[in-house]
């Protein structure tokens, strides 16, 4: 029995535990198809050096599955449209070619992550026809496409079916202890019972310890299933500052006092400016918003959280890729290669910018132009940094209250070193950034 001052001690919301190696991880998703002109896992392999170089820990690979024919869309198909579970798409390679990617990865000392579709399969999965009872009904009787969405090429399962759960879990058990995957980001997570992924999620970590992104925003996802789930109230908030240059309050007031307050410390919310459904840029020249783009990604990349690079965006890339054709990546050197790449060394050895628990609070530093300056510090163990940054289109000079700050701090761009005093004054011109740290693991 629950002793009566047990009653009040704090207790932790997530009751699940972070695999250790993800605790200062950054993610990287990719899109197979678009990668390389052939649209391989051999030629995914070739380029595992630069990603790490960059700075990448966790692969994401888009669908791997066979893609159905019956009502595709376009002339490939999308990857969300799950032919058969248990095998690989043969456009991809075949799967001993799978593995040796699997164990390119890992040599690299990195890790990876399936996308997984467990709401839907295609029109002609064998399931169909084995298990017609798995799947949701229309009003007529017939399979039924996710209501109120464009998703024709697709048709729902039905959750209350108990054999349908057991299949669908000891699917994913199959790729971690077959191919030695490292988790799943799941796709509409929300849209599947949270109980099943509960479970799934114990079974899997009864395999080896797994990491889960959730695609869904929902906070209970997190107690017992999901490490991360989509950050998209950040991404609606930067995309209106970025290009409709909305004042700095609508992130600090709407978004950062309810994240530090009651979001959970232990659970990551996935950081993102771009991913293959998401681009805050389409359809307007790159140059127009270079700045402004690099501003947001440095917020993203250094605000609590796990930070996401959706393949290409090293190279410039600031459109959304082909969905169901062939649109590969055009790769280029590209100055987001160099940005991104100090950032995630940074993350790598400082404490105070690690994921969840495991990395430093975001703590307000007060300044006098609050509606387009964000400034704000994290600190663990010793280690800190300092982020001042103007989200805004206009010319700032700003004076930050650095009195609970002051030292020797090192400028993480130019590699100098700086002192800061009481007050920190600085003459910011539109979308600048100033990051100052003190890094004991050199």
């Amino acid at each position: 029995m629950q002793s009566v001052s047990d009653r009040y001690q704090p207790k932790s919301y997530v009751e699940i535990t972070l695999p250790h190696w993800a605790k200062n991880a950054t993610l990287y998703e990719l899109n197979i198809r678009q990668f390389s002109q052939e649209g391989n896992f051999k030629s995914v392999i070739k380029q595992l050096p630069r990603l790490k170089e960059l700075g990448i820990d966790i692969i994401w690979l888009m669908p791997i599955h066979p893609i159905g024919e019956l009502n595709r869309k376009g002339s490939l198909g999308s990857y969300y449209s799950v032919k058969n579970y248990l095998e690989v798409n043969p456009e991809f390679g075949t799967e001993e070619e799978f593995k040796q990617l699997v164990q390119a990865i890992h040599d690299e000392g990195m890790y990876i992550i399936l996308d997984w579709v467990a709401n839907h399969t295609s029109w002609d999965n064998h399931l169909v026809y084995d298990h017609p009872e798995w799947y949701k009904k229309s009003r007529k009787n017939t399979f039924q496409s996710t209501r109120w969405r464009d998703y024709d090429d697709i048709i729902e399962f039905d959750y209350s079916q108990t054999e349908l759960r057991r299949y669908m879990t000891n699917a994913l058990k199959y790729w971690v202890k077959e191919f030695d995957i490292d988790g799943f980001r799941c796709d509409i997570a929300s849209f599947v019972p949270i109980d099943f992924w509960e479970n799934a999620r114990a079974e899997l970590d009864e395999t080896k310890p797994v990491f889960m992104l959730a695609e869904a925003e929902d906070k209970d996802l997190h107690r017992r299933a999901f490490d991360a789930t989509y950050n998209w109230t950040l991404w609606n908030i930067l995309h209106q500052i970025a290009i409709n240059h909305y004042s700095v309050k609508t992130l600090t007031e709407a978004y950062l006092a309810e994240h530090v307050s009651i979001f959970p410390k232990e659970a990551l919310r996935m950081n993102f400016i771009d991913n293959h459904d998401k681009n805050s840029w389409e359809g307007t020249p790159c140059s127009n918003f270079t700045d402004a783009l690099n501003a947001v990604t440095i917020f993203t990349f250094l605000m609590d959280g796990i930070p996401l690079v959706y393949n290409g965006q090293e190279a410039g890339l600031c459109r959304s890729l082909e969905f169901f054709e062939k649109d590969p990546i055009c790769w280029q050197e590209h100055p987001n290669k160099s940005l991104y790449s100090t950032i995630f060394n940074l993350k790598h050895r400082n404490q105070a910018l690690w994921n969840g628990r495991y990395g430093g609070e975001v703590v307000r530093i007060m300044n006098d132009k609050m509606e387009q300056i964000v400034s704000f510090v994290r600190e663990k163990n010793g280690d800190k940094v300092l982020v001042f940054i103007n989200l805004s289109k206009d010319d700032v000079l700003v004076q930050f209250d650095t009195s609970f700050d002051k030292g020797l701090y090192k400028n993480l761009f130019l590699n100098t070193e700086t002192i800061v005093e009481d007050t920190l004054i600085i003459d910011m011109a539109p979308w600048d950034y100033l990051i100052l740290h003190q890094t004991t693991k050199i």
